[in-house]
């Protein structure tokens, strides 16, 4: 008889599991391609700590998951917007962003924005108004917060233009006075191409941002968000995402401690 009762239950079990594998057979990330060391595409796979810390938290809460390159980061947004892709790894929080993304409100990595400047060139800068008179770049999609997206469009030269790597050309030809950057970013660019004798991020820091994981507010998995961020929480706790985040900045001049980011 108990056979038959454990075999009559499963029975009922198995129909629900399988609707609830329907709804979110497996969670679907993706990633900005071009903002090492965060996350970035090496032509097979996204990589970086963004990618590793979603992974890490999917497997720990046993969610299949399937990382995804989509293209560009501006169809990246799209295709989450269409729900065509169920989790961002990560970003900013930006209210047009908020209209289609439900953001895990616990942050991932620390992302401050950085100023870069030819050494040979460097400017005062203390305040956003010492930016006023020299004409800027910024690569083609990022924003670093409605204040300062209000203060430039009425203040500021700011260009949005092509990637780190053409802004960073543009600034060695004279073509703009400075990039904004997230300063990982910048950083990585400079490490990667021997840029640090020529190109400086000045401080004070633009911004001191953060970047988080988002859900596609179309996407069926967006009921994982509360597992999701329970455990996200407990290895921001124990630092593992910081661990993450300098084992992929090891190789440039920057490292991180629990409070602040300073050269070495």
């Amino acid at each position: 008889m108990r056979s038959l009762s454990m075999m009559l239950m499963l029975s009922c079990l198995q129909p629900a599991a399988a609707a609830v594998l329907a709804d979110c057979p497996k969670v679907v990330v993706s990633a900005d391609p071009d903002y090492p060391p965060l996350h970035w595409y090496d032509g097979k796979t996204l990589r970086g700590p963004s990618v590793e810390l979603a992974a890490r938290i999917l497997a720990d809460l046993k969610i299949p998951y399937e990382v995804r390159y989509v293209g560009p980061w501006k169809r990246v947004l799209a295709t989450a917007a269409a729900g065509k892709i169920d989790l961002v790894a990560t970003l900013k929080i930006q209210p047009e962003r908020e209209r289609y993304l439900d953001f895990v409100r616990t942050p991932a990595f620390p992302n401050p924005v950085a100023v870069f400047v030819p050494r040979q060139h460097a400017f005062i800068f203390n305040t956003w108004q010492d930016l006023a008179s020299h004409k800027g770049g910024i690569a083609l999609g990022n924003t670093f917060g409605l204040e300062f997206s209000a203060f430039s469009a009425a203040h500021l030269r700011l260009e949005e233009s092509g990637t780190a790597d053409s802004n960073f050309r543009k600034l060695g030809l004279g073509r703009i006075d400075y990039f904004v950057s997230g300063l990982f970013t910048g950083e990585a660019w400079l490490a990667r191409h021997g840029g640090g004798a020529q190109f400086m991020a000045m401080r004070p820091f633009l911004t001191e941002d953060k970047n988080y994981f988002a859900f596609a507010k179309l996407s069926p998995c967006t009921r994982h968000l509360d597992a999701f961020e329970a455990r996200l929480k407990e290895l921001v706790a124990n630092k593992t995402n910081l661990v993450m985040l300098n084992s992929s900045l090891q190789q440039l001049d920057v490292k991180l401690d629990s409070a602040t980011l300073v050269r070495k």
